[in-house]
């Protein structure tokens, strides 16, 4: 596909506004590692959930849902709208927990919550791990999208793709941290937004599709539309709906989702001015990428399917991308039909939509190998100046490795499922650590080592033995059980954490609840006298609120999807359950803004 003029102009006019924004902010980022790494903990709730939402749309998710409705059906999505659950988990238990900790990272959380060596080796070794390895695989996975996506729309070699996009990246990231980052991403989000729906409307336009009737009574789409698994299939309804509902959302960590909180999620949170910004943030957050953005990305999957039935017509359309020809990259080829200007318009999108995610992964990688490595471990009397200058090389580093693993990638939905295998079992405690004193480093280290482990027996070794073969949800099940017993047993066997650390976490955060009811009987008289364990306790409150919460933005998704689809019946009902519960949630919110103060 040959670009116009004024396509390569709008997509250069956003790497150069990209890049006037991170050296605008150079001096401000150079103060000091606050400012680099959390914006000196001073922004708005808007501004942070708009940046989380730019962040979790990068170039891979359309790619991503796009693979997803050609092979599982529209269906398959709740893989990851499952996660919601964590996200309303997150909003009203989590966030004010988060705040209240002060930390700069949520590895730096260990030494705060566990005592002794094993705490400082996880804090080390989840900077090295989640910093390094994990963060260039999420990294490499996101660039492998726009690899297909410079290749298909711009002719680019992959290694073009990545030196291109990625040393603009690295760039404003360094230089700017993480405040250019937050006003980068607010321009992303709605480039991105508009982008979406431009890619979707001209998906409907094109002759083979036929307009939206055309795509709902396509014979190559009909089989895909059911929002629902089929009822009448087990497998399917255990695989694609229920494991997701009932086991994935708390068992498994991964990026953007954690359980209870965490990663570049808490990192807004511990930039925002207070406890009810950081709340109000992530539930902008949720509320936008699960209501507002899938069914664009949806309705062109759709379309693809008639344009481009298999493979096949793909590496046919496509013969210089043949090499890295799959089913996500649907999505990209789709573009390919958009009018000039538009397409430059719509790339100038994903290119923005792959820079957040980036940026943001650089800042906070870096943020774990700066404050929870470099300065807890190698020179812990390292000057501001110092940090921020390891912090900007640090960057420079993680996006070379990221480029170069994209580079032997193939699959975006391959990449995802071995993710959430390399995290199941661990999203327990996670959850548990805040409310349940026994909670110990050892458990996190056993769980994080087995659920390691058996990812790469399952990727690797599994389809060498003589076992049947396992779906990706047996997997998941499987893995999530062996890493729960192996971290229970490992909890049990060894030493709690040091009462004086409870005691000290229990007076900074106020988790409250019962679950540290024996570290109140045996400490300090003031601890004891500072209320009953459950005296304002404000979990119960807050899980009404996460129910409400999570009915109303399912609400709202499903009505959306039945819209589209002309079901009136089905569409006017969630419309109305979405308004009452959306009512229902704003007194309980209040409710439990009034426990909180």
């Amino acid at each position: 596909m040959l670009l116009s003029t004024i396509d390569w102009f709008i997509i250069a006019a956003y790497l150069v506004f990209s890049l006037i924004i991170g050296i605008w902010f150079a001096k401000q980022a150079g103060k000091d590692s606050t400012e680099f790494f959390a914006a000196g903990k001073n922004m708005p709730w808007w501004l942070l959930g708009i940046s989380m939402v730019a962040t979790t749309f990068s170039t891979d998710t359309p790619n991503l849902v796009a693979d997803i409705v050609r092979t599982q059906g529209v269906a398959g999505n709740w893989g990851w709208w499952a996660f919601l659950l964590t996200g309303m988990l997150t909003v009203f238990v989590y966030a004010q927990l988060w705040k209240r900790s002060g930390v700069l990272t949520d590895v730096e959380f260990y030494e705060l919550r566990y005592s002794g060596k094993s705490a400082a080796f996880l804090r080390g070794f989840r900077a090295i791990y989640l910093g390094f390895l994990f963060n260039v695989i999420v990294m490499a996975t996101v660039s492998l999208a726009a690899i297909k996506i410079g290749t298909v729309l711009m002719g680019l070699t992959p290694f073009q793709t990545i030196l291109i996009a990625g040393t603009v990246t690295v760039i404003y990231s360094s230089l700017g941290g993480l405040k250019s980052i937050l006003i980068t991403d607010f321009f992303q989000f709605f480039l991105s937004l508009l982008g979406g729906l431009a890619a979707a409307y001209y998906a409907l336009q094109l002759p083979e599709v036929g307009g939206l009737e055309g795509l709902l009574t396509s014979k190559e789409v009909i089989p895909k539309l059911n929002i629902f698994p089929n009822f009448n299939n087990p497998s399917e309804m255990l695989g694609l709906l229920i494991i997701p509902l009932a086991v994935q959302w708390w068992s498994v960590y991964y990026p953007g989702s954690e359980p209870g909180g965490g990663g570049y999620i808490a990192q807004r949170m511990f930039a925002a001015k207070n406890e009810n910004h950081a709340v109000g943030a992530v539930f902008f957050f949720n509320a936008a990428h699960f209501a507002l953005r899938p069914w664009p990305w949806i309705i062109v999957g759709l379309a693809s399917l008639i344009v481009f039935p298999d493979l096949a017509s793909m590496k046919e359309a496509f013969p210089t991308a043949s090499g890295v020809a799959a089913n996500d990259m649907a999505y990209p080829a789709m573009l390919t039909f958009l009018p000039t200007g538009l397409i430059g318009l719509v790339l100038a999108s994903l290119i923005a939509a792959y820079m957040s995610t980036i940026s943001t992964h650089l800042n906070w990688g870096s943020s774990y190998l700066v404050n929870d490595f470099y300065k807890r471990f190698l020179r812990p009397k390292s000057s501001e100046k110092e940090l921020v200058l390891v912090g900007r090389i640090s960057t420079v580093v993680l996006m070379i490795f990221a480029g170069a693993l994209a580079l032997v990638m193939k699959s975006a939905l391959d990449n995802f499922q071995i993710l959430l295998q390399i995290g199941a079992g661990t999203g327990l405690i996670f959850i548990l650590r805040w409310f349940w004193w026994r909670i110990n480093a050892a458990s996190e280290i056993t769980a994080m080592i087995v659920s390691f482990l058996v990812a790469m027996y399952f990727q690797f070794l599994h389809a060498s033995t003589n076992l049947p073969e396992f779906t990706s949800w047996q997997e998941l099940i499987t893995g999530v059980i062996v890493t729960t017993i192996a971290w229970v047993i490992t909890m049990y066997l060894t030493r709690p954490t040091d009462s004086k650390t409870l005691e000290k976490f229990i007076k900074l955060v106020q988790p409250g609840g019962p679950g540290w009811k024996k570290v109140r009987i045996h400490s300090s008289e003031d601890l004891k006298n500072s209320g009953n364990e459950t005296d304002g306790w404000v979990v119960p409150q807050g899980i009404l609120c996460m129910v409400l919460g999570t009915i109303a933005i399912y609400g709202a998704l499903l009505a959306t999807g039945y819209w589209i689809y002309g079901n009136i019946f089905p569409a006017i009902s969630l419309t109305i359950i979405t308004i009452i519960d959306s009512y229902l949630l704003m007194i309980s919110w209040k409710k439990l803004l009034q426990f909180r103060r």
